[in-house]
């Protein structure tokens, strides 16, 4: 893969990547024949970014070449290591005049060279490793309720919270206001407990189309990210959502550009006991048919490899030939779900008990050392105090 970035689309780039630094601590590449995509995802599973530039973009584009049966190569690399090179974006808008990406598969290396003013090139030469695809499962098409507004509008709004602030709760109320609230815990005593709520008026938006009375609970810290590059960009946000403990999807669309932005949600406890068969991590031996119909009511269906015969293994447990369950005292049954549960929490963001996992698939590429098959993830929820 070689790619030529030139003028202000490196400090494009760079933004992006900052963005992107605030998911996860890997970047993902992957060259296409629609472009570069560059993806991250956190640790919790409950956060997904993805960026993709469109050949445009680019003063020269080459995806490089994949045989009949294998595809293009893809890698990730150390989060930092990449952010180091677009640290400093006033030094990126006012010294560099090109950035040339280069990926050498077989000296396993990923070159970016920033052609800087006086002659000046600095070459970056960092390691990389071969992973597999990684895509967040989601369909905006399904989602009830929808906002589109400029970027500056919620970022003037998101400034009145203080930095140190997890989770922000974005409401419709009456009169087709829509509100922004800090998120409070249930437990919380009232007379200790400070409120921010700041209602935007239905007419301030480009867009508003959300069924009365929804509201929903995500992560503030993955959202400034993407708020501070779509304002850079002068960019509209769309903001696609669902009831409680469904995935928010933020996207912004350009002629050169698309990104997308995968939150997961705070659960409506209430909800949540009325249909357990909503999105989240079950502790049934199995998913019911109801599970899978409202998986597939949301989500779209994730890309299988060739020669899968075998259907998608349950989404809420790891990949191995599931067992005939034991007649156990349901004593211990709960028991064993706690020392689960408890094994696989994941310290980090978002709150652990409440918020729901997002569903991921992941493909390895065919003719590669690995498995063939499609493997779909669930990460399962962290009953760990928040």
């Amino acid at each position: 893969m070689k790619c030529v970035i030139a003028g202000g689309n490196v400090k494009v780039l760079g933004r992006a990547v900052h963005s992107l630094s605030r998911i996860g601590d890997e970047l993902y590449l992957e060259p296409t024949e629609s472009g570069l995509s560059l993806r991250a995802v956190n640790s919790s599973r409950s956060a997904f970014a993805s960026f993709l530039f469109a050949p445009l973009f680019f003063q020269l584009y080459e995806p490089g070449s994949a045989g009949p049966d294998t595809e293009l190569f893809r890698c990730k690399v150390h989060m930092k290591s990449f952010l180091g090179v677009f640290r400093s974006l006033p030094s990126l808008e006012k010294s560099v005049g090109k950035c040339l990406i280069l990926l050498k598969p077989c000296a396993s290396r990923l070159v970016l060279q920033l052609h800087c003013k006086y002659g000046v090139t600095k070459t970056h030469n960092l390691a990389f490793q071969e992973c597999e695809r990684l895509q967040a499962v989601f369909d905006t098409q399904h989602c009830a309720s929808r906002l589109c507004a400029p970027a500056r509008l919620l970022a003037e709004a998101v400034v009145h919270f203080p930095p140190t602030l997890a989770e922000v709760t974005l409401g419709t109320g009456p009169g087709g206001k829509i509100s922004l609230r800090n998120y409070v815990e249930d437990e919380a005593e009232p007379s200790k407990t400070m409120v921010t709520e700041l209602c935007l008026a239905e007419d301030e938006f480009q867009s508003v189309a959300v069924a009365p009375g929804s509201h929903i609970t995500f992560c503030l810290k993955e959202f400034r990210g993407l708020l501070s590059f779509a304002e850079a960009s002068n960019l509209p946000l769309t903001i696609h959502f669902d009831e409680p403990g469904r995935p928010v999807i933020f996207t912004l669309d350009d002629t050169v550009l698309e990104v997308h932005l995968v939150l997961a949600t705070l659960s409506d406890l209430e909800s949540k006991s009325q249909s357990p068969s909503t999105n989240g991590v079950s502790h049934l031996p199995a998913p019911s048919d109801d599970f899978a119909d409202d998986l597939e009511s949301y989500m779209a269906a994730m890309e299988t490899s060739e020669g899968c015969s075998e259907g998608p293994p349950s989404p809420t447990f790891p990949l191995h030939t599931p067992q005939p369950a034991k007649s156990k005292p349901q004593e211990e049954e709960q028991e064993e779900e706690e020392e689960e549960e408890g094994e696989g929490a994941v310290p980090g963001t978002p709150p652990h008990k409440k918020f729901r996992s997002l569903f991921f698939g992941s493909v390895m590429t065919p003719g590669r050392p690995g498995p063939t098959t499609t493997q779909e993830v669930l990460a399962e929820d962290s009953d760990g105090e928040s």
